[in-house]
């Protein structure tokens, strides 16, 4: 096998990973449009009410909220809950970082739950063990082509009278048990940034059927005559049509993601999360991010040598978000269960970054090739050291306040 492109050999994807978001005509046609008629820059076009009434009828849901930022939307989607000062919410120690800030920033407490073994999504088995007095709410997000299960987590919360905010920003378009991600919480979240699947930018959008938590979404939204956070009508025309090509996407994507599961099948140190608890027959996995747990000893290959091996054979690989309860501080959370699980994803996750994955089955099989190639050679890589491996890691150790 040749040399890895890290230790001079040449790299299998010589162009680099694909460019994101992709070629499209039909955005360029929105763009000469806005132009050509002067409605770029109105406030109201009528672009961002027909992006909220397709929201409405793919999810299923009565109500839906454009804002600027995912990141808003769940802050939005917390203050609609009525959650406040003193109370706590729910989340797994495993997360996107700012659903913790989101939290604070409505003046709660952070509890920190287990993250499942078999793709590093919410455990409902911790999210029970931390039930305690002040406890309002659960924030449930879908990681990395995994999913939490939300049929019974909504059993759960329903029994003890608990919010659920289901953030699906990782995921749109996605089905889990029959239903749209998004749709099942009290109260939904999708995000449009700007390596999302669907992409303007900026921007998100909160999504529920309840018509009081709808009022008081509306009533934080609308302060002084003016909405806070917007989406552009710009933004919303841009996503129109990605909205269009959402479910065929989906499918090119999952069925790329099959191809790699069948080919990594018996691959010691590298799986990916959706492997870990494979779809049933009413699902479709979504992938912002694909998920690999990977296991350094195993592989025989530090995760960060590893990642630089891969991108250096020119796929889009990262390290996988921090455990909260690593880089914040204590007095910060409660923790509500072990943390074991979610200990191994901080240290073990790796992150492909979507866009390969609208390229033909050959093109994203060879990651597999790559991969291969990086484990036959990884006592050298080893070897080489700091010269070819120096990866630049974040600090993992140091909490901050």
């Amino acid at each position: 096998m040749t040399l890895p492109a890290v230790l001079g050999g040449n790299p299998v994807r010589p162009q680099g990973p694909p460019a994101w978001p992709c070629t499209d005509p039909d955005i360029l046609d929105v763009l000469q449009n806005a132009y050509r008629e002067g409605w770029w820059g109105r406030y109201q076009a009528g672009f961002c009410e027909r992006l909220e009434n397709w929201l409405k009828e793919y999810h299923h849901v009565e109500h839906v909220f454009l804002c600027g930022s995912g990141n808003y939307a769940v802050e939005l989607g917390l203050r609609a809950l009525g959650i406040d000062a003193g109370d706590e919410v729910i989340l797994a120690d495993y997360d996107y970082p700012g659903n913790f800030l989101s939290i604070h920033a409505v003046g709660a407490t952070p509890v920190l739950v287990n993250v499942e073994p078999s793709d590093w999504n919410l455990s409902l088995a911790a999210v029970r063990e931390a039930i305690g007095p002040k406890t309002k709410a659960i924030l449930a997000s879908h990681l990395h082509g995994g999913c939490v299960a939300m049929s019974q987590l909504m059993e759960f919360a329903k029994e003890r009278g608990l919010s659920v905010v289901e953030d699906a920003a990782q995921c749109p378009g996605a089905m889990i048990a029959g239903r749209r991600a998004g749709s099942w919480g009290y109260v939904g979240v999708l995000s449009f940034g700007g390596s999302k699947l669907l992409t303007a930018g900026r921007g998100g959008a909160l999504l529920t059927n309840n018509a009081q938590i709808a009022q008081r979404a509306r009533n934080h939204l609308l302060r002084a005559g003016n909405i806070v956070c917007p989406l552009s009508e710009l933004q919303a025309a841009l996503l129109l049509p990605q909205c269009e090509k959402l479910d065929e996407r989906n499918e090119h994507r999952w069925k790329n993601v099959q191809a790699l599961i069948e080919a990594l099948r018996g691959s010691i140190g590298v799986q990916l999360f959706c492997a870990g608890r494979l779809p049933a027959a009413d699902d479709l996995p979504a992938f912002y991010k694909v998920g690999i747990q990977y296991d350094a000893t195993a592989f025989g290959l530090s995760r960060e040598r590893f990642i630089r091996a891969m991108r250096a054979e020119g796929f889009a690989l990262d390290e996988g978000f921090e455990a909260a309860h690593r880089t914040r501080s204590p007095r910060r959370f409660r923790q509500g269960s072990t943390l074991t699980e979610a200990e191994g994803a901080h240290a073990g996750c790796v992150m492909l970054h979507h866009p390969l994955l609208l390229e033909s089955t050959a093109s994203v099989l060879e990651l597999v090739v790559a991969l291969e190639k990086v484990r036959q050679h990884a006592s050298e890589i080893h070897a080489a050291g700091e010269q070819v491996g120096a990866f630049p890691s974040r600090d993992r150790q140091g909490a901050v306040d």
